[in-house]
């Protein structure tokens, strides 16, 4: 089915334009210095404007309405997101250590260092302050591929740090090889965040539960029900799907209940539960406290 518009597409545009940006001042930092440190963090920016392209399509099909064969929406197409964005980190890695290498075995000058270095601080700036936006929106609005987009341009902004200190000393001290031993460091951290988004990509795809925070407000809420009313509940179970968060529970009722009188308050309950749990979509199943049976099904399996 087309993917719907997602408000959040402007910041995958704005990560797009941020990536082609520094891909340009990054590549003529490399191009006038030679730098294999420089064109180490060059490669990793390519990654970055890869990235931000799957982005904005993830961030499209996340939005896309449920459909017959995908009831429960497209939202974990967010994590394919990270999990792809982390494969192609740590392929720039390699890409690193291939270039670093020959150039550890035989170094050469270096040309430029000022011009270089002084490009590259502001392909810095520029990525610092997109990495600061993604990451505040992507809290804030509980979008892992935003959030992840701006944690991917944090760490290119650190490792531009240390090939700019590398670089530097390369020029003060004259030792060459200083410059590949950066870029191998880099290749080691580039490899460092991809694993570790891949490993978050995972934890979403296998339907790891919401935040112990949200779950800690649940309890209290249910707890605060059951002194109240005089009933239970058991089988409480959440998952997160990207920005969505699913949350199931059984509320066990006394036996002179009516259907009416327990629906409503259970409305009255995954209304309150919406309203602590952002995205949240809640089920409810009621069962009468006293039947034996309502105790069989409190596992996943029956």
């Amino acid at each position: 089915m087309p993917a719907t518009s997602n408000p959040l597409e402007k910041y995958a545009w704005l990560s797009i334009a941020a990536a082609l940006g520094t891909i340009i001042l990054k590549t003529l930092a490399w191009w006038l210095t030679g730098s294999v440190g420089l064109l180490s963090d060059a490669l990793e920016s390519t990654v970055n404007l890869a990235a931000a392209l799957l982005a904005l399509t993830m961030l499209r099909l996340a939005a896309s309405p449920p459909d017959a064969k995908h009831p429960h929406g497209f939202s974990k197409a967010e994590y394919l997101a990270a999990g792809i964005e982390g494969a192609l980190i740590v392929l720039a890695a390699a890409g690193i250590i291939a270039s670093a290498v020959p150039r550890l075995i035989e170094p050469r000058e270096l040309q430029a260092p000022v011009v270089g270095l002084g490009l590259t601080v502001l392909a810095s700036a520029i990525n610092l302050a997109c990495a600061i936006l993604l990451i505040r929106v992507g809290r804030r609005e509980h979008s892992i591929t935003l959030e992840a987009g701006g944690k991917h341009l944090m760490a290119d902004v650190w490792t531009s740090a240390g090939v700019l200190v590398g670089v530097a000393l390369v020029f003060a001290t004259g030792w060459l090889r200083l410059d590949p031993l950066v870029a191998l460091a880099v290749a080691a951290h580039v490899v460092w965040t991809g694993i570790g988004l891949v490993r978050r990509s995972a934890s979403g795809l296998l339907d790891a539960a919401i935040s112990h925070a949200d779950q800690d407000e649940i309890s209290k809420l249910l707890a605060e029900y059951s002194r109240r009313y005089g009933i239970s509940f058991h089988a409480i179970r959440t998952r997160q799907a990207g920005a969505r968060r699913f949350i199931t529970f059984h509320m066990l009722v006394p036996d002179a209940w009516t259907v009416a009188h327990a629906h409503h308050l259970s409305e009255e309950i995954e209304s309150r539960i919406r309203s602590l749990v952002p995205n949240a979509t809640v089920l409810t199943h009621i069962e009468p406290i006293s039947d034996p049976a309502s105790y069989d099904d409190q596992e996943l399996d029956r």
